[in-house]
């Protein structure tokens, strides 16, 4: 039996030897090799062309989902008045702080029939002159509040969270809900039986995160 297997075996080399010696088996073996690369490589081109030949979706049809309303044009504070008028403005009443001092704290005190108050804000004249009162931001206006004795009060919210107060202003030309931008105008500054030693005046105030800051940290005066 081995003998028959060895037989058969060293036939089979014999058959394989003289079948690799004949002139057409090698060029044989790579033509054939070489159709197989260029198989896959159709193969794989085919894949690719369907990739890219895929159509892209209608952009029109994407839902893009909720619109957000922003201000994407973030602004700087500007006077609450024309800029020409700038060199005619006086500052009657500073913003009162703490740390200023004795002369700024006392020029921050406002009387109302022998009573002193802090000044929230800064009032602005000019030479007891009528003015018209601008929006110092764009935003939205939260309030009108109509009180001829402390002053009409005009309250503006901005996108940054800041709130602006315009008081002692007549002639009003906003309403609560309207949208203003930069600028425009709100009214006209007047008087007030509150603060009558100030005449014709804007009292102007500025918060951030619900507390009153200096305006003039924001404008220069």
């Amino acid at each position: 039996m081995r003998e028959d297997k060895n037989s058969k075996t060293s036939q089979k080399q014999n058959e394989k030897g003289q079948l690799q010696k004949k002139p057409w088996f090698w060029p044989a073996v790579y033509a054939g090799g070489a159709l197989m690369l260029a198989g896959m490589l159709f193969g794989y081109n085919s894949l690719v062309s369907k990739v890219e030949e895929a159509p892209l979706p209608d952009l029109a049809e994407v839902d893009p989902g909720p619109v957000v309303e922003t201000n994407a044009r973030a602004e700087t504070m500007k006077y609450p008045f024309k800029e020409a008028n700038l060199s005619k403005v006086q500052v009657l009443q500073e913003f009162y702080e703490v740390e200023a001092n004795a002369e700024a704290r006392e020029n921050a005190l406002m009387v109302f029939n022998q009573t002193f108050t802090t000044s929230s804000g800064i009032s602005l004249a000019m030479n007891g002159e009528e003015f018209e009162v601008l929006a110092a931001l764009s935003g939205k206006v939260l309030e009108v509040k109509l009180d001829a004795f402390t002053g009409n009060k005009i309250v503006i919210e901005h996108a940054d969270g800041k709130q602006t107060h315009y008081s002692s202003v007549k002639d009003i030309a906003v309403k609560e809900g309207d949208e203003v931008t930069q600028g425009q105008v709100l009214g006209k500054a007047t008087d007030n039986e509150w603060n009558q030693a100030a005449g014709v005046h804007l009292h102007f105030e500025v918060l951030e995160n619900g507390k009153y800051v200096n305006p003039k940290k924001s404008l220069a005066f």
